[in-house]
């Protein structure tokens, strides 16, 4: 849709409201509303919209405030959730009087991935498709202060619930641990919210291709969106948590996208698939091992080689540490295999068909700022293509299996974020070819990470410490 098509539709449905939304840095969608009279025309698409740079996390300086958003036409789509008809477009950012890209945009680090990997002759089009996991909650309160710090949560499906009798009638069918994996109704109780889910995110234009609930207890669900170019998805992955979580709150439920929000169940991941594709043809397609191409086993090297500070983006949060952990499926081990899920890197076998060819990286969770999560994933297989990284041998057993002089042999992610995002001051090169991403956008994230998240959280008592030290 171009900016004619934006306006046409704002006539024809009778818009009255037109949300602009974008990513901030860490990875939270914002949004700023305008009446439909300043659509009347095409200019707002051409001089764009004034606002407060300095009010977003980790952006512009109070003195150097001003920045613009861009409205991307192709990206409009009509709120499902709004009382009065509101038209939703993604935005781009840039400077005011040079209207020049923002480097810290996340989304115009996206498209510079693709146009990267265009420029090196690797692709025509990147083809990206994440498996977001979530838990539908059915209350959650926290806090954090001098006197107390707690978390509570609760679903009713949550094994814990059992005994209880506040439901009127306790009907007994529970999750327990791990076992919520594919149980049809009444164990699993979320399957018409998941559908209604599903239906908002159609009406949103992104193509769904299954749903169901997932490992772990209290209520956690995957609903999986059909792969797409690497942009697109990026706008779709913050849609579809827009969708999610706005559909749970209409039914009194809510939705979170941490990665470990239950102790002692499995972790929510977002298994991220990666294609290739020049001149109409999968270049991951190959007769090598498990029917890839050499460039797909160098793309895996690359992965495997800067896993270490890829986790620093992929996985940017304290919280996603306590996932990648032994014991819940959580592929800590910088390995590769074909449909061994105890490996960071899979190869799908579903099908011999050569367009279905691609890898799973699976260690990324959802609480990523999918741009920039995407556009490293893609940056660091490019590097591994362009140097022939060969990622060893593939590791088709149970790594958590292997006696402990094998598991040895196998390298491990780092165990805390401050650690990734050390790895990520000694290992970021290969984010910064084709200028993708800048000095200044690492430099930026490992500050604002280390200050606000690592130092914040250790600097806090945690429950579990009154537990083992409050006696000594």
């Amino acid at each position: 849709m171009d900016a004619k098509g934006v306006i046409d539709l704002i006539k024809k449905e009778g818009i009255v409201q037109v949300d602009v939304r974008f990513m901030d840095f860490p990875g939270l969608w914002q949004h700023c509303s305008y009446p439909v009279s300043e659509f009347e025309d095409d200019s707002i698409f051409k001089e764009g919209l004034g606002f407060d740079g300095s009010s977003i996390r980790g952006w512009q300086a109070i003195n150097e405030s001003d920045m613009l958003l861009f409205p991307d036409p192709a990206t409009a789509f009509i709120d499902p959730f709004a009382k009065y008809p509101t038209l939703v477009i993604i935005a781009d950012i840039k400077h005011p009087h040079t209207q020049a890209e923002y480097t810290r945009d996340p989304r115009y680090i996206a498209k510079k991935t693709v146009e990267y990997a265009k420029s090196v002759g690797l692709a025509d089009i990147v083809f990206i498709g994440p498996e977001l996991e979530f838990f539908i909650f059915d209350d959650v309160r926290f806090d954090q202060n001098a006197k107390e710090g707690y978390y509570f949560i609760d679903s009713v499906e949550g094994v814990w619930n059992t005994g209880r009798i506040e439901e009127g009638g306790n009907k007994g069918y529970k999750i327990r641990h791990k076992q919520g994996y594919f149980p049809v109704p009444p164990t699993d109780s979320q399957q018409d919210l998941r559908t209604e889910m599903v239906l908002n995110l159609q009406k949103c234009g992104i193509r769904i291709e299954a749903q169901h609930h997932e490992v772990a207890t209290a209520g956690q669900a995957e609903i999986d969106m059909r792969f797409d170019e690497l942009v697109r998805m990026g706008d779709k992955t913050l849609i579809y948590k827009y969708v999610v979580k706005n559909t749970a709150s209409k039914n009194g439920k809510t939705v979170t996208f941490m990665p470990k929000p239950v102790f002692g169940d499995n972790g929510t991941g977002m298994h991220t698939h990666v294609s290739f594709w020049k001149n109409g043809k999968n270049s991951f397609a190959g007769d090598k091992y498990a029917g890839l191409s050499q460039e797909a086993i160098w793309f895996i090297g690359g992965i495997l080689k800067h896993a270490s500070a890829l986790v620093a983006i992929t996985n940017p949060t304290t919280n996603s540490f306590k996932r990648l952990v032994p014991g819940f499926e959580a592929p800590i081990k910088l390995a590769y295999s074909a449909r061994n899920r105890s490996a960071a890197v899979r190869i799908p076998v579903y099908s011999e068909s050569p367009n279905a060819k691609r890898i799973e990286f699976r260690t990324p969770d959802p609480s990523c700022n999918p741009y920039l999560a995407y556009s490293a994933i893609v940056m660091a297989g490019i590097d591994g293509i362009l140097n022939k990284i060969d990622p060893g041998e593939p590791l088709d057993k149970n790594i958590y299996d292997l006696p402990p002089e094998e598991q040895k042999k196998v390298p491990n992610l780092p165990g805390s974020l401050e650690d990734a995002l050390n790895e990520l001051a000694d290992d970021h090169e290969f984010l910064l070819k084709g200028d993708v991403f800048t000095k200044d956008v690492i430099e930026t994230w490992i500050e604002y990470k280390m200050k606000e998240e690592v130092r914040a959280v250790q600097q806090r008592p945690h429950p579990y410490e009154f537990f083992l030290y409050y006696d000594i």
